[in-house]
């Protein structure tokens, strides 16, 4: 094992706790359990509760593999029980619960997308089912003992839920239980998780010693902000940067961020050296640096890391010829859509027109007002009455979310409202738009995410 003084630096870099006691009571302990030489046994812990994993699932994951770097023992946990429940702790409101077939399928492609930052052959993979599911009603009241409501009704988002007079669900407390027991289970030195996992961890520490355990030191890391630098990172948000996105699309949504929040991502999310970062953030302070160039540095660092080194000089290129110059991409992925599919979207823009403030008599206005029709459909400016009538009068938001490009309706309509959405370089400012007969259109969401879609309806 490397000298302690060389291991502490690197794992507690970025590690907060927002509790100056208890930062130096688990660097105390973490000191000296290194001070053991031996491997200790560390374990994260993921519940596949959505298909996909984003940026910033990979800072607590990139803390694990640190250890795992150092000569440690990695575990990763997919919560094969634990996600039957949710994990409350960031939530203000109920999680909905998955079904088994959910979860399995969730956690195979997990498992795919965190070997881009663990090491496959060195990884231990464990399921929680495997104790959890084996728990009797008598263990379950006997780890149940060591906690007090109390303990839970002072967690922030359950005391928030209790001041609004909203539901709290007594399943939601054993989340904490089951994963305190995980701690048990493997017999932990070392638990890593996000900040929001704090009494998660800590009360392994409670439960381990109930068990006759030496308690684990728990490693806690920032939540990723995402690329409107404000919340956290998430899909539902919108804001997230998935491992998934191709390297073009990861390397211009890094180059949204906003300024503020570039040092934090090259801490959490890059390998660049703590004296480095140090340097950078003295030259952004002194404009001796323009922070565009320290962006890219970035961009090329997250690239590099997910898709490998080679990727990401062609995604800087890519950035430069869409973004910069504003040019279609070389390559744009293609959709064809057929009878079956033009007839859905269809559908919904004709429910979308019914509910709409326009709505009954569209036609007949597009027809006798030139002024509606270019503040409706301002890219169909020009039709002749034939080509308005040999189109497809299609439910944008639908369409962007059949496609891929969104992840909800919600979030399309959302977009379009804020002018992120265009056709073939016009922007579309209506949830409901025409699509010329066997047209080929290219569609861009925001800045970075193009896609042609090819009618092939017969």
């Amino acid at each position: 094992m490397r000298p302690v003084e060389e291991q502490l630096p690197l794992l507690m870099r970025g590690v907060v706790y927002g509790d100056e006691g208890v930062e130096r009571a688990m660097e105390g302990e973490l000191r000296e359990r290194l001070a053991e030489e031996r491997p200790l046994r560390v374990y994260l812990g993921i519940d596949p509760t959505a298909p996909d994993l984003t940026l910033g699932h990979t800072v607590a994951m990139r803390k694990l593999r640190q250890f795992q770097d150092l000569g440690h023992e990695a575990i990763l946990v997919i919560g094969g029980f634990t996600s039957l429940i949710g994990d409350p702790s960031d939530k203000e409101s109920a999680r909905p619960m998955l079904t088994p077939e959910e979860i399995e399928a969730n956690a195979q492609t997990y498992l795919e997308q965190a070997f881009t930052v663990l090491d496959r052959e060195r990884t231990v993979i464990r399921n929680n089912a495997e104790w959890l599911g084996k728990l009797t009603f008598q263990e379950l009241i006997r780890i149940a003992s060591n906690f007090t409501v109390g303990q839970f009704l002072q967690r922030d988002n359950f005391a928030l839920r209790r001041e609004r007079g909203e539901p709290i669900y007594v399943h939601e407390f054993f989340y904490a239980f089951m994963q305190a027991y995980d701690a048990v289970a493997l017999e932990t030195d070392v638990q890593v998780g996000g900040t929001d996992q704090l009494f998660n961890l800590m009360a392994g520490r409670t439960l381990q010693r109930a068990y006759g355990q030496r308690p684990q030191i728990a490693i806690t890391t920032p939540i990723l902000v995402g690329t409107d630098g404000r919340m956290r990172m998430s899909k539902s948000q919108g804001n997230h940067i998935a491992l998934q996105d191709p390297p073009a699309d990861m390397y211009g949504k890094v180059m949204s961020l906003p300024d503020d929040v570039m040092l934090d991502y090259f801490t959490l999310v890059t390998d660049v050296p703590a004296d480095e970062i140090e340097e950078i953030r003295r030259q952004l302070a002194s404009s001796a640096v323009n922070p565009m160039d320290v962006k890219k540095r970035l961009a090329r660092e997250i690239v590099s890391d997910i898709h490998g080194a080679e990727a990401a000089p062609q995604a800087e290129g890519s950035f430069a010829s869409t973004i910069q110059r504003g040019e279609l991409p070389e390559e744009v992925r293609e959709v064809v859509f057929r009878h079956d599919d033009w007839l859905e979207v269809k559908k919904h823009a004709l429910n979308s027109q019914r509910e709409s403030i326009w709505s009954g008599k569209l036609e007949e206005r597009m027809a006798r007002s030139a002024e509606e029709r270019a503040e409706l459909f301002p890219w169909s400016v020009g039709w002749s009455d034939e080509e308005l009538r040999n189109a497809h009068t299609v439910s944008l938001p639908l369409l962007l979310a059949k496609v891929g490009l969104v992840e909800s309706r919600t979030q399309a309509r959302g977009l379009i409202a804020d002018g992120a959405v265009d056709i073939d370089g016009k922007v579309c400012a209506s949830p409901v738009v025409r699509i010329k007969v066997g047209a080929t259109i290219t569609v861009r969401v925001g800045k970075h995410r193009f896609l042609r879609i090819v009618d092939a309806d017969e």
